[in-house]
């Protein structure tokens, strides 16, 4: 069954127990009225009567009896009053003319009633009805008087109640559950909506949100918050995957580029030398250089491609920490640069070329850092032309130690600078790899380092103006 069934079933059950017990409390205090009603009447007659006369009871013409205790009998509630002798025999008694004697209680059950203790109830003769009765001794003479009174009228107005009670419950029973198959359907209109909502997204469309379908501070607001969070982060989580395989995609694709290369290179190398194409001595060298070169370019690859892997995997396993100054590095980055090219202006400064260069002690791997910044020396060298100055600035910024690589040189657009840390990534992918160049893995690297020391390499560049590679590291505090 749906949910909003079982709802209306429990609503309906719990109203019907609830107007069954109240029906049943208010028919059985009725009657307890009823009887207490009638008891407290025949109480008082028979007290009365129990008082007179002195000299015993003296029987009445039936047209006394009809014409004036008939209503008086009605009056008192008490259509039957009879005395009893000590023995239990009906010495006189005084009985509506509207009742049928078969319809009486018999004298042995009036005789069993206890003088002065509550009401009884007393089954008619002919077992037509039941009977309530008070007995209560006699003053003048030893007997006892017995006042009864018919429970038909009391049966019947209980009986009424009851009938009335369930005829109203079954009809305020069956608009309650009308009107609330309405509500409910009103109520869980949200739930749909939400299940709708994420079938869309099931079916592929994971754009979709939760509408606003109630307050925040609702169960369905609350609701309809988690699950739009929830599906902000699945949204998120399916993007990046799609792009982490992009990326995987392009990475592997990279990497089958740049070692086909070398490989067809050695291998024409040695097809050449086993047809017999290497005829002298000089060009067996030349064939055995390239492929020497070409072998120390797969090396440096492999040994690339697998400093990233294990820096992806656990940076800081990477890392083999002591206190030392990025001004160290500075300074011999600064005999590479001059002895890479001599012609190059070079110029140490502090951070961002303002004043002397600076402390910038830091607790790192020396050797990592500077395997940072010959990539970063290495780039600078390579993308700008002869000749272009350099400034290299270190120092402390904001609690960071910084080491800067500026250059003079043309500078790149802003969606290369975007891509320029990607792995692979080459601005001109048609520059010649001849000398060593290069896979574009050098930023990736330096950038993958800075990170697992717990800092990083940033770049600004415009085109035009030169680029500037900021080395930023966690300083020592002091």
């Amino acid at each position: 069954m749906s949910l909003r069934v079982r709802l209306l079933l429990i609503t309906a059950a719990l109203l019907l127990a609830g107007l069954g017990l109240v029906g049943t409390v208010v028919s059985d205090r009725l009657e307890h009225y009823q009887v207490d009603r009638l008891d407290t009447q025949l109480r008082s007659l028979t007290s009365i009567i129990s008082r007179l006369p002195p000299d015993g009871p003296r029987p009445a013409d039936a047209a006394t009896s009809s014409g004036l205790l008939d209503p008086a009998l009605d009056l008192i509630g008490a259509p039957y009053v009879v005395y009893l002798d000590p023995d239990g025999s009906v010495v006189e008694g005084v009985l509506s003319s509207r009742l049928d004697r078969a319809t009486l209680p018999t004298a042995a059950a009036l005789h069993a009633i206890t003088p002065g203790r509550d009401g009884v109830f007393l089954d008619a003769a002919d077992d037509s009805q039941r009977w309530r009765a008070v007995a209560a001794r006699t003053g003048g003479w030893d007997g006892t008087v017995v006042a009864a009174a018919p429970m038909a009228e009391a049966d019947a107005t209980v009986a009424q109640l009851r009938t009335t009670s369930l005829i109203s419950g079954g009809v305020l029973l069956v608009l309650l559950t009308g009107l609330g198959w309405l509500a409910l359907g009103r109520g869980l209109r949200p739930l749909r909506r939400i299940e709708q909502t994420a079938a869309a997204i099931a079916a592929g469309d994971l754009t979709r949100r939760v509408p606003g379908l109630a307050a925040p501070n609702t169960e369905i607001g609350h609701l309809a918050s988690s699950l739009n969070t929830m599906l902000g982060q699945l949204e998120r989580a399916f993007a990046e995957r799609a792009a982490s395989e992009s990326r995987m995609r392009t990475f592997v694709s990279d990497v089958s580029h740049e070692l086909r290369t070398p490989l067809f290179v050695i291998k024409g190398s040695t097809d050449l030398h086993r047809m017999g194409a290497l005829a002298g001595p000089a060009d067996v060298d030349e064939a055995m250089r390239r492929i020497e070169r070409e072998a120390t370019r797969l090396t440096a690859l492999t040994e690339d491609l697998l400093l990233l892997a294990q820096l992806d995997d656990a940076p800081e396993g990477q890392l083999d920490r002591a206190p030392m100054d990025l001004r160290t590095l500075a300074t011999d980055a600064r005999h590479d640069l001059h002895a890479l090219d001599p012609a190059r202006p070079i110029e140490l400064t502090g951070p961002g070329g303002v004043g002397p260069p600076g402390p910038a002690p830091v607790d790192a791997d020396e050797a990592r850092l500077r395997q940072v910044v010959a990539n970063l020396v290495g780039n600078a060298v390579a993308h700008t032309p002869a000749g272009t100055g350099v400034r290299i600035g270190v120092g402390s910024v904001g609690g960071n130690a910084v080491l800067e690589l500026a250059d003079q040189g043309p500078g790149m657009p802003a969606e290369q600078a975007e891509r320029v840390f990607d792995r692979f990534y080459r601005a001109d992918r048609s520059r010649s790899r001849a000398g060593g160049a290069n896979a574009g893995l050098g930023l990736a690297i330096a950038r993958s380092l800075a990170r697992a020391h717990g800092g990083d390499v940033e770049l600004t560049t415009s085109v035009g103006a030169g680029a500037c590679f900021r080395l930023r590291l966690p300083a020592i505090k002091s």
